[in-house]
């Protein structure tokens, strides 16, 4: 049972991420999550506002159940496998988050500045939730993907633009750590 609580090596989800990969190719399918929220858009009816979700999202249905087990995997992992881990931060990080803000640096992964309940019932905390998931829906749909399609899928596949779009997400990252998020807090 230890083994299942540690995180695991790289020698162990590495195979196991190419394995996916492997399958998901052999079956023609692409791998990411970004596209799950056009398909939902579809399912409730969005075809009938515009003409970009006039599709069939059953041709998907594959990807809707990979997510779905990204949620439910989530969930057991967070309330069975790590309900009490701490996050082992470089003291020079949590000095700044602290600087920042941010209470209860490397209790846990998620803090609650930005995701607890409080964001949700401040002005502040739910404009920064909304401007967020705006701009990565539509960045992940401009950008013909999202980070795990790209990083993922269109690397292991030589893909030129998912190259150029990785490279944007990590200049996206540096600016947004360096500069968006000392701004907003």
């Amino acid at each position: 049972m230890d083994f299942i609580l540690e995180p695991w090596p790289w020698y162990v989800g590495g195979p196991l991420i190419a394995i996916s990969l492997l399958l998901y190719f052999y079956f023609g399918k692409n791998f990411g999550a970004s596209t799950n929220f056009e398909t939902l858009c579809t399912m409730a009816g969005a075809g009938r506002v515009s003409d970009y979700f006039k599709k069939d999202w059953k041709e998907r249905d594959f990807a809707l159940l990979f997510v779905i087990g990204l949620i439910i995997g989530g969930f057991i992992s967070a309330i069975y496998l790590i309900p009490n881990q701490t996050v082992d931060l470089n003291p020079r990080t949590a000095q700044e988050l602290t600087e920042l803000g941010f209470l209860n640096v490397g209790n846990h992964y998620f803090p609650d500045e930005i995701f607890g309940k409080s964001a949700y019932s401040s002005v502040k905390g739910f404009l920064i939730l909304i401007v967020s998931g705006f701009l990565i829906g539509f960045g992940t749909r401009y950008a013909g993907g999202c980070t795990s399609g790209h990083a993922i899928t269109g690397l292991s596949s030589l893909q030129l633009p998912s190259l150029l779009a990785v490279i944007g997400f990590f200049i996206g990252g540096i600016i947004a750590t360096w500069y968006l998020i000392p701004l907003i807090f």
